[in-house]
């Protein structure tokens, strides 16, 4: 009998498998985008949790326009096609509402930036859970193609 495998990523951490896997992480104000491609049941997931590296330090899969790039590449090295991928974007919450002001939040910056790389790939986005106040924990199953999500209490 064969049991699906769960591999949880941490912030920063990018993984791309195969069925039966299942990926699993927790968000706040980060953003997990999930690539598929269901012909040949591959999918990825990246955890990030700012939208730009700004030039300072090591480039690190932790800031959106160096992640998201990062899992595309990395999918399209296990043999999807570009053409056959589509995406699934979660997270982006606003955890912390007492330092709402006139600039966006990185929640929603982190949405943002998950969006416009996405459509500069012309990958569509088939599903999303974006934004909003409640943390969430998802379950990408690799062999279904879907995702189960389940919210953090307040």
């Amino acid at each position: 009998m064969i049991t699906d495998s769960l591999k949880f990523i941490h912030v920063g951490q990018i993984h791309i498998d195969v069925a039966p896997v299942s990926i699993t992480t927790v968000l706040g104000s980060c953003i997990a985008v999930c690539l598929y491609d269901k012909k040949l049941c591959i999918g990825g997931m990246n955890h990030y949790l700012l939208p730009f590296w700004n030039d300072n330090g090591l480039q690190s899969s932790r800031f959106g326009n160096i992640a998201i790039p990062k899992l595309i590449e990395n999918m399209l090295d296990k043999g999807a096609k570009i053409n056959t991928l589509e995406a699934k974007i979660f997270g982006g919450a606003s955890i912390n509402i007492s330092c709402c002001n006139a600039a966006m939040m990185v929640g929603e910056k982190n949405i943002l930036v998950a969006r416009e790389i996405l459509k500069e790939y012309k990958i569509d986005i088939v599903s999303e859970d974006v934004g909003g106040k409640n943390g969430r924990k998802i379950q990408f199953n690799l062999a279904q193609g879907k995702v189960l999500l389940k919210y953090t209490a307040k």
